[in-house]
């Protein structure tokens, strides 16, 4: 009895799916200053943390940017609605701005924000995987 009840429990917990929050995944940036990336975003403490993990040029080409394997979204917390506060970082001026991010499906939205939050730039990426 107690060998049925374990393999009942493990089928069970292989058929929960897996909750993961509608940021995760890789994304492709809008290209910026000539070139694009792919960046993955995972958890990281209780937050949300995108590295760039390719980079390619503006036409398509894969390169190797010293960008690579550096944090771009930086600590971005979930408020629930699909909406996320943190950082954001630009690779092409070295700057890090207040962050606002929005997942809608497969489209993000990421804003780099100063004075406050009130003047903001914005991208629109899409999911890669």
């Amino acid at each position: 009895m107690k060998r049925i009840l374990t393999t009942v429990a493990a089928m069970i917990a292989l058929a929960t799916p897996a909750f993961a929050d509608p940021a995760e995944g890789i994304w492709q940036t809008e290209v910026d200053d000539g070139a694009f990336a792919y960046v993955t975003i995972a958890p990281c403490g209780g937050a949300y943390c995108g590295t760039i993990s390719r980079t390619f040029q503006g036409g398509g080409t894969e390169y190797n940017s010293e960008n690579k394997g550096k944090k771009i979204v930086i600590d971005m917390v979930a408020n629930g609605d699909g909406s996320y506060e943190g950082k954001v970082w630009r690779p092409s001026n070295n700057k890090t701005y207040i962050g606002k991010m929005s997942v809608a499906g497969n489209a993000l939205t990421l804003k780099g924000c100063v004075a406050g939050g009130l003047l903001c730039a914005a991208q629109s990426w899409v999911r890669v995987q």
